[in-house]
């Protein structure tokens, strides 16, 4: 492991993600863990876990970004993630596009230029439709584990239509389909289809620059992916560590310090 230069930490709506990086940018530890209430004790506890498995890191400089980087007291600067992302994915796929991040509480599409500068971008923060959050509702409704939906999405036949947009309208709707007896498989495929439908219409609104790159703890959902390249028709691009990109874009600003 090369010496850490610089760190990053993402203090996302759903998780926390911490990142060192070498002198070269390459991304040499991570921790990640889900937020807490508190964030700036966990911020600090899990800057002193970084010490422990990495040694003094009192010179190394660090660059927050996340809905609660305000509350990082030990951050050098405070980046958006917007700008975070793109670097992130940047440096890790090596091209620009379109990145699409599916997070807990929001979803972005960023336009990223040919050398890793944000072109333009539209952010969902507003409503909760095509964000983690309308699957992690649903996955409490239907006794289906987060980690399993995608995969009972897929491997139904049949697709049952959501069509309201809203999670709260969407959870009722639900609750109705299962009361006519309408299986579990068609209704999580209907789901992830009118979540996925919402974030391709982000991507029309920003237009789709080839290749389709994703990054967010959603993406790890393979229904997610494959109706994605269903309903754009692009093949898409998963960095290594896709929850990390914005931590990581984070390190490498605080390396240019």
């Amino acid at each position: 492991m090369g010496e850490v230069r610089a760190l990053g930490i993402d203090v996302g709506a759903a998780t926390a993600k911490l990142v060192a990086v070498d002198g070269s940018g390459n991304l040499t530890w991570h921790h990640l863990e889900p937020t807490e209430v508190q964030v700036e004790e966990q911020a600090a506890r899990m800057l002193a876990r970084a010490q422990e498995a990495l040694g003094p890191l009192n010179t190394a400089p660090l660059v927050a970004t996340g809905y609660g980087r305000g509350l990082v007291r030990e951050a050098t600067r405070r980046v958006t993630e917007i700008t975070c992302h793109a670097r992130g994915v940047f440096r890790e796929l090596g091209h620009g596009g379109t990145l699409v991040d599916i997070g807990g509480q929001d979803s972005k599409v960023i336009a990223i230029g040919p050398r890793g500068e944000v072109v333009d971008f539209v952010m969902n923060d507003k409503c909760a439709a095509g964000t983690g959050r309308f699957l992690e509702n649903t996955s409490r409704r239907l006794g289906v584990s987060l980690e399993q939906m995608g995969e009972v999405a897929l491997a139904a036949t049949e697709e049952v239509p959501i069509s309201s947009t809203c999670t709260v309208f969407a959870e009722s709707e639900v609750v109705s389909l299962i009361a006519h007896g309408v299986e579990v498989g068609p209704i999580l495929r209907g789901l992830h289809r009118a979540l996925v439908r919402r974030v391709v219409a982000m991507i029309r609104t920003v237009g789709l620059r080839p290749p389709l790159m994703l990054s967010g703890g959603v993406v790890r959902n393979p229904a997610v992916c494959r109706m994605l390249e269903e309903e754009t028709g692009e093949k898409v691009v998963l960095p290594r560590y896709p929850q990390l990109m914005g931590a990581y874009g984070a390190a490498l600003l605080a390396l240019e310090e």
